[in-house]
């Protein structure tokens, strides 16, 4: 991890931390610290700074902490994800932490296993694991928002107007004729579908909502590729 992640839980003091677990034995056997010895945090929802190590026990870690600096700003992005396979949604997770997204709608889609939707994965603590740990890697303090909605055609007709108001609302197709823009100067609201794509009845569904399908080119791209691909297209 390239910081360590602060929760209010943490405090003992106004600007004093103990830590334990993970994140105990992450500085123990990456950094090999002794006290007095600094390391880069910061606090979740708020800022970065420095961790001065006061203490270190057998169990827990104290530091002192001057917080600063502000997290860097996140990619002006809405993203649609057709549920992807756990594994997969895992690594997903985490890279569109890292990269700065910070609004993440899981949907279903026909092309998506039913099973899919009772994976542990989807557990709340199991979704946050995966963000935490984007976010240490990009030194980053904002939890993105996920949202998970297992119907396509509620959603689609009932949030998502709301949803793509004052954005470029995007469909990536691989059917489509006109290209991804790129460099796009204005908040985008980016659809991809599930391994196969979304069906016709989705893609329809989504262009009269306001979207634009747009392809990637002559390569059809898994979700992993497709998503840090198009992103950097557009930003």
């Amino acid at each position: 991890m390239n910081l360590i992640l602060l929760f209010k839980d943490d405090f003992i003091a106004e600007n004093r931390v103990r830590l334990e677990g993970r994140r105990l034995r992450h500085i123990l056997e990456v950094h090999g610290p002794a006290e007095g010895d600094e390391l880069r945090v910061g606090l979740e929802g708020g800022l970065i700074g420095t961790g001065r190590i006061t203490s270190m026990a057998g169990d827990s870690i104290e530091m002192g902490v001057i917080l600063t600096q502000a997290p860097p700003p996140a990619i002006p992005i809405n993203l649609i994800l057709a549920l992807p396979r756990p594994k997969v949604l895992r690594r997903v997770l985490l890279s569109v932490t890292a990269i700065g997204v910070k609004r993440i709608v899981l949907l279903n889609s026909f092309r998506v296993e039913k099973s899919f939707w009772k994976s542990p994965v989807l557990e709340p603590e199991s979704i946050q694991k995966q963000l935490v740990l984007g976010l240490e890697q990009a030194r980053d303090t904002l939890l993105p928002e996920v949202l998970l909605r297992p119907f396509f055609k509620p959603f689609a007709e009932d949030e998502m107007p709301e949803l793509i108001k004052d954005t470029l609302p995007l469909v990536a197709h691989p059917a489509a004729q006109e290209p991804c823009p790129r460099d796009v100067h204005q908040r985008v609201t980016l659809a991809i579908g599930p391994e196969g794509g979304f069906i016709q009845y989705e893609v329809e569904k989504l262009i009269s909502c306001g979207f634009h399908a747009v392809h990637f080119g002559e390569r059809i791209l898994n979700i992993e590729a497709a998503v840090p691909s198009l992103i950097s297209r557009l930003f």
